[in-house]
């Protein structure tokens, strides 16, 4: 009975050359091939978000006065509902901390250089698309933390000087986070974002195809038949698909064992709650903030730290352009050395957000 299906839809689209394609292509085997997975879990993770995302956007209302309502009725009363949402909430965070992971294997084996520029540029933009979704969907279940939490982000976002207002009143729809507010959130994380992701992952996944796994420096030079390859079909496929299993696995028991609490209904009126703090992928800044001090000479310390926050951000997006050891096959230890910084001070600067 396969046989036949098969027979049928190859006679139609040609199935053939697609299997004889990928069958010709080879994934570099050596000891940094673990991280070629993480990509393959960030894009599963990214069809969770989507497919648990549809289902919940049949009962989700994206109004002032149903937001919160609507999500209640879906946990309490819609069967599973509170199980689709426990996983959309954890796929999120997963999402993002794979896509982390991904971002800085990328970095170290300095799989962005020539001709891998433009793979980096999109993995980049999408990184950052992924913490707009996770910012802008935080807001719509319309509760007093999510409420707060983005009255504060908002807020920092204002202080940049010239543009900072401007894309204030943008993400609020106006100057106060009311409930034109959360139908902007709500637009801009069920339709502008995930078309913009769609496209950029689209180029992504193409040009991956096209120019292959990159491989370490020091394998470069070697003879073709001395390196070690396997199959991407049917061999990696089916450990990336395992790897997925996994991650599955984990998202499950994570949305089982801690469901995603609704909490209390946003009141604009209510004093805001000491202790307000973001999502774990934006502590590490966060809490520098709080540690700058309040002028740095005649600069404000907030208008400081955001500043140099999206300097930092620019630097990392252009590595590909500034490195120019690697992209001439010399291995520059200043990057590795800046990347380990990087992910010490996250950590730490994470550690601490939680702790005080």
């Amino acid at each position: 009975m396969w046989k036949n299906i098969y027979d049928w839809i190859d006679e139609r689209v040609h199935l053939g050359d697609l299997v004889e394609f990928l069958g010709k292509k080879y994934v570099p085997v050596h000891s940094h091939s673990i991280w070629y997975y993480f990509g393959g879990v960030t894009l599963f993770l990214f069809i969770i978000q989507v497919v648990t995302g549809i289902l919940l956007l049949m009962y989700y209302k994206g109004s002032e006065d149903l937001a919160y309502e609507s999500i209640k009725f879906l946990m309490s009363k819609v069967q599973f509902g509170w199980l689709i949402r426990s996983i959309h909430s954890w796929a999120a965070n997963l999402f993002v901390l794979a896509a982390m992971i991904h971002m800085f294997s990328v970095y170290f084996t300095k799989a962005y250089r020539k001709p891998r520029e433009i793979t980096w540029l999109t993995g980049m933009f999408m990184f950052f698309l992924a913490l707009a979704f996770g910012f802008s969907g935080y807001l719509l279940p319309w509760n007093s933390l999510a409420f707060f939490a983005t009255k504060v982000g908002t807020d920092i976002a204002g202080v940049v000087p010239i543009i900072g207002k401007p894309i204030m009143t943008f993400l609020r729809a106006g100057e106060n986070v009311t409930g034109a507010t959360l139908s902007r959130f709500f637009g801009l994380h069920v339709a502008v974002f995930p078309g913009i992701f769609t496209i950029l992952l689209a180029i992504h996944l193409l040009l991956v195809q096209r120019q292959g796994m990159s491989e370490p420096m020091d394998r470069e030079g070697m003879p073709a038949d001395e390196k070690k390859t396997m199959p991407f079909f049917p061999n990696f496929l089916l450990r990336d698909l395992l790897f997925w299993l996994i991650v599955l696995n984990v998202l499950a028991v994570l949305a089982v064992m801690f469901p995603w609490e609704l909490g209390e209904k946003a009141d604009p009126f209510a004093p805001a709650f000491a202790g307000i703090k973001p999502e774990w992928y934006f502590m590490f800044m966060f809490q520098t903030l709080k540690y700058i001090p309040g002028h740095i000479w005649f600069v404000e310390g907030e208008v400081l730290g955001v500043l140099a926050f999206g300097l930092a951000g620019v630097l990392w997006t252009l590595v590909p352009f500034w490195d120019r050891k690697s992209s001439r096959g010399q291995k520059n230890r200043l990057i590795t050395y800046v990347g380990l910084v990087a992910v010490i001070y996250i950590i730490i600067l994470t550690i601490l957000g939680y702790a005080s």
